[in-house]
């Protein structure tokens, strides 16, 4: 038995097919499929039922896909100690950003990380915080970026920023007043990104108790939501950092909320418990200081960093 032979079990068990898996391990299929019989040979019992169809995981396969993932993930560990104690950021390093936080980070961040840390091979995959914390338990992610509020045992949470909410208005709307106040408002369309739940709270947080109507528009792209109001009147609430992408006129449609409304989000880094990789995490923070306002990061980051 080898480690090897325990990435193969794993990565079938995940995708369900010999194909994909040995597409994502770049290995060909022929080698991934004799490497697992050689193993069920070694072990004598059936790891996968095949069928023209489908991959299905034996009882006693979920068992030994289980352990081969701690055995795995400890061997991982022990690569981490060592490059921790030279001192150097380098390896392989594999992130997941929430949806609707990805197109406000990964830009910048993909484009100085990769400057600043060549040694290291970054993969980055927008994913649901649900799947992030799945995949940070399965160790098939190093860290995850997303909206606070989604840790759970064995998993921690790291505060990186705060980000304010802002109110979008249609050039219809009443735009007088500097800031955003719900009641003015109260028989215009508020328009709301369904997907996305920090927006969708923030929404109804003022519009509670409102005669007026409110729409879910049922996507995860912003700058088509703007369009809506736009060419439909009413208003929306947009994340702080979106209005670097309005123009000249959109931005004299972008009003502060006022009052005691849930009116920003926090975002966090997630983690496992044994997680040893503090440089690598700080090259995180240091790359997201170079661009997110200093206002917005949580002050502990900014002055001591990630701290395992």
């Amino acid at each position: 038995m080898t480690l090897q032979q325990l990435k193969y079990v794993v990565a079938i068990d995940r995708y369900r097919s010999f194909a994909a898996a040995a597409d994502a391990l770049g290995v060909t299929q022929p080698t991934l499929s004799g490497m697992i019989v050689k193993l069920e040979e070694e072990l004598d019992v059936r790891l996968f039922e095949r069928s023209s169809r489908r991959v299905a995981t034996t009882a006693i396969g979920l068992k030994i896909v289980e352990q081969a993932r701690r055995v795995l993930m400890e061997t991982d560990r022990i690569v981490e100690m060592v490059s921790e104690s030279k001192g150097s950021v380098s390896g392989e390093f594999r992130m997941a950003v929430g949806p609707s936080i990805a197109p406000y980070i990964l830009p910048d961040f993909i484009r100085i990380y990769l400057a600043d840390y060549p040694e290291v091979s970054l993969s980055v995959e927008e994913m649901r915080p649900g799947a992030m914390i799945n995949s940070l338990r399965e160790a098939t992610i190093d860290a995850g970026i997303a909206t606070t509020g989604h840790a759970e045992a064995g998993i921690y949470e790291i505060p990186l920023y705060t980000e304010r909410f802002y109110v979008y208005l249609s050039d219809s709307c009443r735009r007088k007043l500097p800031v955003f106040l719900p009641e003015q408002l109260e028989h215009e369309h508020l328009w709301v990104m369904k997907e996305v739940q920090c927006l969708r709270e923030s929404a109804f947080s003022f519009c509670k108790g409102r005669v007026g109507k409110r729409h879910v528009y049922e996507a995860g792209n912003i700058d088509t939501l703007i369009r809506i109001v736009d060419a439909n009147g009413g208003y929306t609430i947009i994340p702080e950092m979106h209005l670097d992408g309005l123009d000249e006129r959109q931005r004299r449609n972008v009003r502060r909320i006022d009052g005691d409304h849930l009116s920003f989000r926090r975002v966090s880094m997630y983690i496992r418990e044994d997680c040893v990789r503090e440089r690598m995490l700080n090259a995180v923070c240091d790359t997201l200081k170079k661009f997110i306002p200093r206002g917005m990061m949580e002050p502990s980051v900014v002055k001591n960093g990630i701290r395992l």
